[in-house]
C-alpha cells in the first residue's frame, strides 16, 4: 500500500504541476493555477499521515516506510525548485518569457551551479534523515528499525557524492564556454528560435552553387 501511495503521489505531483501551468499560461486563469499548485504539498502530508498510521497500527518498519520518508524529504527539498524551473520553461515556450538559464559548461559559473545543486540534495537528504529518525523514535525499542537506519546511511552517501562532485568542480573548474543546451531546452525552444527545416530545394542549393562555379 505504501509503495502504491508513493507512486500515486509522484504521478499526482506532475499532474497537478501540468494542470496548474496549463491554467496559468493556456487558460489565463492565474488564481485557479495558484490554487492547484498549492495542493501539491498536501500529497506529502497524506503520505506522511498514512505512513504514521501504518506504523501506529503495529506494522513492522521496513524499506517501504523508509522510502516514504525519503520521498517526502526530497519532495519538500526539491519541489519548489522543480516547480520554479518548470514554470520558467513553460513561460519561455508559451508566454514569451526569457530563456531560463542553462547549465554552465565550466568556470566559476559551473562551480557555483554544482554547489547549489549539492546544497539542494543535501537539504533534501537531511530532511529525509530527520523524518527517518522521527520514525525510529516513534517505533521505539519495540520494533526493528534496521531498515530505517539503512536509509539514513544511504542519505549520507547521497550527501557525500554531491559534495565530492561540487568539490571536483571547485578544484578543476574547467574552461568557460557556451552553456550546453539540455533536452528540455531543445524541446521547449519557441518556434522563432528554432532553425528552419531544410526543404528539398534547400538541399539542392549547394549542388547548384558548385555547378555555377564550374561554369
Amino acid at each position: 500500500m505504501i509503495v502504491t501511495l508513493i507512486i500515486a503521489c509522484e504521478v499526482g505531483f506532475w499532474v497537478l504541476l501540468a494542470t496548474g501551468l496549463a491554467l496559468r499560461y493556456l487558460a489565463h486563469m492565474r488564481r485557479a493555477s495558484v490554487a492547484v499548485l498549492l495542493c501539491e504539498p498536501l500529497l506529502e502530508v497524506v503520505l506522511l499521515l498514512v505512513t504514521a498510521v501504518d506504523l501506529k497500527h503495529g506494522a513492522q518498519p521496513d524499506w517501504k516506510h523508509g522510502l516514504a520518508a525519503v520521498y517526502i524529504g526530497f519532495s519538500a527539498g526539491m519541489g519548489h525548485y522543480l516547480v520554479t524551473r518548470a514554470d520558467a520553461w513553460v513561460a519561455y515556450r508559451f508566454a514569451g518569457g526569457p530563456r531560463p538559464s542553462r547549465t554552465p559548461r565550466g568556470g566559476v559559473a559551473r562551480t557555483v551551479y554544482e554547489w547549489r545543486t549539492a546544497g539542494r540534495f543535501t537539504v533534501s537528504a537531511l530532511l529525509a534523515i530527520a523524518l527517518l529518525q522521527a520514525a525510529i523514535w516513534y517505533v521505539g525499542g519495540d520494533g526493528s528499525t534496521e531498515s530505517l537506519r539503512m536509509w539514513q546511511g544511504r542519505m549520507l552517501i547521497v550527501i557525500g557524492i554531491n559534495m565530492v562532485i561540487a568539490l571536483s568542480y571547485t578544484l578543476f573548474p574547467g574552461k568557460d564556454g557556451e552553456p550546453r543546451p539540455s533536452l528540455l531546452d531543445r524541446f521547449l525552444k519557441p518556434p522563432s528560435d528554432r532553425p528552419r527545416e531544410r526543404t528539398a530545394e534547400d538541399r539542392t542549393l549547394p549542388r547548384r552553387w558548385r555547378e555555377d562555379r564550374t561554369r
